[in-house]
Formats: C-alpha cells, sequence, structure tokens
C-alpha cells in the first residue's frame, strides 16, 4: 500500500528534499533503499518519458500522489523463496497435496472454461490450474502490494536498470488507458499484478478478454485470468501435447556429465521413468537434478523451459510440473529430497556467475539465474576439480572455485 501523505502540489512535487530521506537498507545484493530527495528526482527525470508516451499530466501525478520508496521491497529483492530454500521443502510447500485438492476442485468447477481454453490456446487445463494455484491461490490470495509504489522503489534504486524504469513507464499507460484504476492495480512485492501475477508489460501484451466484458481484468475475472496464462504460455512457444518432463532413476556408473539427449537416447543410456511408464518424448530433454545427484533426477522438455519464462526459476518449473501432475491425479515425486540440501543465495549465485565469466565461460545474465547451459559450464569445472558432475553447484564446489562463500 502507499504511505498515507497529503497530496503533493505540481509545484513542489520533484523538489523534495534530504530532510524527509529514509534510513539507507541494503538487501543482500547491495540495493539500497533510494531517499526521497533521490525519489523524486528520479520522478522528475521520469515525467518526460511518460509524458512521450502519451501519459497526462493529470495521470502523472495521480499515480504518483503519496507515494514514497518501501523498504519492504529492497529487502525483499534477496529473500524470494526460490533461493535459499532447500528443493524439497519449497516443491513441498508449493506443490502440497492441499493445494492440489484444491486444484481439482476448480478443474470440475471450471470444466467448460478450461475446454474452451485448451481448444483456443493449446495449452493444457492441469498446467494452467497449477500456474494459477501457485501465483494467486487460485485467486484467494490477498493482493496487498501498491504496483506502482514498488516498481518505483525498484526502478528509483536502479534495481536490474532500465527494466523496471520501463516496466514503471507501461504501468502509467494501463492506468491512463483506462485497464485498471490506480487504487486497484495490486499486485506483488515486485509489481507482478493480478491473479496470474504479470508484470505490466505481460499485462499489455498477453492478457485477454475472454469474458466478453470489453475489460482485460486480471484482477478478478477468472476467465480472462486463466485465458491470458494461456495465452502468454502459447507466444513463449508452449507445445500442445508435450510433457514438461517426468522423474527418471539414474543407473549405477552413469557418467554425470552427460545432460541433454533424446527421450531414445537416455533410454538407451539406462535411464527409467521412476513411475514406471514409457520413456516416450518428442524432442531433447535435458536432465536436472535439483538438488545434486543424491536427491531426484528429471528429464525436461521444451514446456519446462516456457515455464521458466513465465518465472526464470528452475525450482518454480519444477513446482508448477509436480501441482499440475497431483492436480491431474499422478502422485508425488519418489525419489527423497536430500536432508543436507543447501540451495545457493542469489548473491552467492551472481558471485558464480562472475567466477565462471572470469574462467571464460559465456554467462548471459549477471542476475543470478542458473540456466542449463550454465549448468554444463559447472558440470566441465565439477569433472575438473575431481567432483560428480551433476551441474548443481554446492557451497564446497563455491569454495574450491574460491569464491567467496556467505
Amino acid at each position: 500500500m502507499g504511505a498515507s501523505l497529503t497530496i503533493i502540489p505540481q509545484t513542489v512535487l520533484f523538489v523534495l528534499v534530504s530532510f524527509f530521506s529514509l534510513e539507507a537498507a541494503a538487501g543482500e545484493g547491495g540495493t539500497v533503499v533510494p531517499s526521497r530527495s533521490k525519489f523524486a528526482t528520479f520522478l522528475a527525470q521520469l515525467w518526460p518519458d511518460a509524458e512521450a508516451k502519451g501519459v497526462t499530466r493529470s495521470t502523472f501525478e495521480q499515480a504518483f500522489s503519496g507515494v514514497v520508496p518501501d523498504p519492504k521491497v529492497i529487502e525483499l529483492i534477496d529473500k524470494q523463496p526460490e533461493y535459499g530454500l532447500p528443493a524439497g521443502k519449497y516443491i513441498g510447500s508449493v506443490a502440497s497435496k492441499a493445494r492440489a485438492d484444491v486444484g481439482s476442485a476448480e478443474a470440475s468447477r471450471q470444466a467448460e472454461l478450461l475446454g474452451r481454453i485448451e481448444t483456443r490456446f493449446a495449452v493444457d487445463r492441469w498446467t494452467l490450474l497449477a500456474v494459477w494455484g501457485i501465483e494467486s491461490n487460485y485467486g484467494a490470495a490477498a493482493l496487498r502490494w501498491d504496483v506502482v509504489r514498488s516498481i518505483a522503489t525498484l526502478a528509483a534504486a536502479g534495481y536490474r536498470a532500465p527494466y523496471f524504469r520501463n516496466e514503471l513507464l507501461l504501468a502509467l499507460q494501463i492506468i491512463q488507458a483506462g485497464g485498471i484504476q490506480r487504487q486497484n492495480m495490486k499486485g506483488s512485492w515486485a509489481g507482478a499484478m493480478g491473479q496470474p501475477q504479470f508484470m505490466p508489460s505481460a499485462f499489455l501484451d498477453y492478457a485477454v478478454d475472454l469474458s466478453g466484458d470489453d475489460r482485460r481484468d486480471i484482477w478478478n475475472n477468472v476467465p480472462d485470468t486463466l485465458g491470458s496464462t494461456a495465452n502468454f504460455l502459447q507466444h513463449m512457444g508452449w507445445k500442445r501435447g508435450l510433457v514438461w518432463g517426468y522423474e527418471v532413476t539414474v543407473p549405477g556408473q552413469f557418467d554425470y556429465r552427460q545432460s541433454r539427449g533424446t527421450f531414445a537416447q537416455w533410454a538407451g543410456l539406462g535411464l527409467k521413468r521412476a513411475d514406471g511408464g514409457a520413456m516416450s518424448g518428442d524432442g531433447v530433454a535435458i536432465l536436472f537434478f535439483p538438488s545434486g545427484a543424491t536427491g531426484p533426477a528429471f528429464l525436461v522438455t521444451d514446456n519446462f523451459l516456457v515455464l521458466k519464462r513465465y518465472n526464470n526459476s528452475d525450482l518454480y518449473a519444477l513446482a508448477v510440473g509436480q501441482l499440475a501432475n497431483r492436480i491431474e491425479g499422478l502422485g508425488a515425486f519418489h525419489a527423497a529430497w536430500p536432508a543436507d540440501d543447501v540451495q545457493l543465495s542469489r548473491t552467492q549465485r551472481i558471485a558464480l556467475q562472475h567466477k565462471l565469466a572470469e574462467l571464460g565461460y559465456p554467462v548471459r545474465e549477471f542476475q543470478g539465474h542458473i540456466d542449463f547451459d550454465l549448468r554444463d559450464a559447472i558440470r566441465d569445472m565439477q569433472a575438473k576439480l575431481g567432483m560428480i558432475p551433476d551441474g548443481f553447484p554446492t557451497l564446497q564446489f563455491l569454495e574450491k572455485l574460491d569464491v567467496a562463500v556467505q
């Protein structure tokens, strides 16, 4: 929620001084809460770009009336559940049986709607229900964050520049166009909006009016929410009929440097489905050890990579797949998760990315996302260091690379 302050007149909107500055606070990655004076300067510099995109002065002032930077947003940058939590604990919580039971009930309640969506967008109902369940607990989760304030805080702090600044401009355009009233633009701490948790850019590009009321309402409208989710996944490359992946067992004396192959090739190497099913599927599958070689193993497909376009986290995509399976009635994963599983923090992942770049490996970004190409680089270094090359970075691996471990 925005801070409860009086409306700032236009003449003083951009001259707030450091007397009002917030106490500086930094996230784990070093991002600092901008002072109010810095925030005012940021808004002054933002206005010409907003005006160029068709935002009126009235809309601009209404959007930022009473808004100050939110320290809680900065604190949450490095506290995302996909970072740090053991894989089994994260997936067990996010893809719980209780959530699957609600999803199964929604599958019956929304059967006609889901059928229409499957026909139009070629995305299966189980995946849509899983995303809906994880993102907003099937619409029941409270949307308590002021999207404009959250995005403005991140943008003014320079976090992931210029991404959040651009998202803020798009949020203003949505308000200007009447897509949502300013006070109702609610979402997550990082500005993801409504039940499907769309950033403003995703809303503008992929939100659809499936209910036929001439509004794209992802905050209160279930058809629009599920239709928009399906439209996003379709545009990201979702392939009808392709499984996201499945759990497998790996034979003894396996060469863990192997990471990609067709399902037939994996079967030839001795991998088997953990549920006893046939090793079938289209295209290339990637062998993924979310908590190392001592934990569960998975073959994941292109549709798994599409789920990562929704949230760039391997554990998130795995949780969606698991919840979708449970809603469909396919059951939970089989292998036990290691009791000593430690997932690297975002800061540790960024430090590892920089180290691998120094060693000559290609790194696409330095935001802490470990993609499968980078896991291959980790495999290569693990083999050189005499470790099991499973692509799972541990604290021991960081220590051997002389990466500072917090």
